[in-house]
């Protein structure tokens, strides 16, 4: 597909940007991000990205850690450890098993997921080879009141299932747990070969290119997991129509963001709500 969807400049870019990412492995970053205090390996701080909850450089107050205190946040873990193993088959159970929890720190979400919880855990084997786990909480779909089918037991679940019917390269860590609290939460790997595309750096060829390329990603995806590829085509068509519809919503979204970026500045500037930036919040930690 990418031969057809991108100019051969453009695919050397594609492939300078896959043999940078095969470079971010748990090794590369287990330097940058970790370091041994005598006993065990713990995690940096980098807040406002990373942080140990209960930690010196925590942005909690003391009413807020809930289920995320404890002893280093191991509490919430050590119940939810067990119950994520079952999810897992059978070889990457004894795969997991060659290693030992270090440290747990709180992760940052992007904006897409503002508001759940999210943390990040070094385990390390006999070697001190290094894995970095992501558990991440998982709510109801946004859909889900538009669409009926079956009761969705656990959301983790939901998400898990989903990613590995749709991906064509799965996460093998892929599971998920319910914490003391009740919440749910799926685990996968944590910035392994991962690749991201800056747009904001494209050109209108390589943005043409990179839609083409995504649009074929997700009919593929829609292919392997639903069933009804036939129905998705008919249903899209042959005319403007669909993707008309596509942009005037795209256009509409961008002029809310605007709308609603105008009323946080105006927050900011009277004083209703504080902002911060990296450098300052940065400037008030121990780094």
């Amino acid at each position: 597909m990418a031969e057809t969807a991108l100019t051969p400049e453009h695919r050397r870019a594609v492939r300078r940007g896959m043999e940078k990412a095969a470079s971010r492995t748990h090794e590369t970053l287990f330097e940058k991000m970790a370091q041994h205090d005598g006993e065990r390996w713990v995690i940096r701080d980098a807040p406002p990205a990373l942080f140990h909850v209960l930690g010196a450089n925590t942005l909690f107050t003391a009413g807020e850690t809930d289920e995320l205190g404890g002893s280093h946040g191991r509490n919430m873990l050590d119940g939810m450890w067990s119950e994520y193993l079952k999810t897992m088959p059978h070889d990457r159970r004894e795969l997991l098993a060659q290693f030992t929890v270090q440290d747990i720190v709180f992760k940052m979400v992007g904006v897409g997921s503002v508001g759940a919880r999210c943390m990040a855990v070094l385990l390390v084997d006999h070697m001190d080879k290094p894995l970095f786990v992501q558990i991440k909480e998982a709510r109801p779909s946004v859909i889900a009141r538009y669409y009926k089918s079956p009761a969705v037991k656990h959301q983790g679940e939901r998400v898990v299932q989903g990613q590995r019917m749709l991906q064509a390269a799965k996460d093998i860590f892929l599971g998920w747990a319910t914490s003391s609290l009740g919440r749910h939460y799926y685990f996968r790997q944590l910035r392994d070969v991962k690749l991201s595309a800056s747009i904001e750096l494209f050109d209108s060829d390589l943005l043409n290119g990179y839609a083409r390329l995504c649009g074929w990603v997700m009919a593929r995806a829609h292919a392997k997991a639903s069933g009804q590829a036939v129905e998705v085509s008919a249903y899209i068509g042959r005319g403007d129509q669909f993707a008309e519809a596509l942009t005037a919503y795209a256009a509409s979204y961008a002029d809310q963001v605007e709308r609603d970026y105008d009323v946080f500045v105006k927050a900011c500037r009277s004083g209703a709500i504080e902002a911060r930036s990296d450098e300052d919040m940065a400037a008030d930690f121990r780094m």
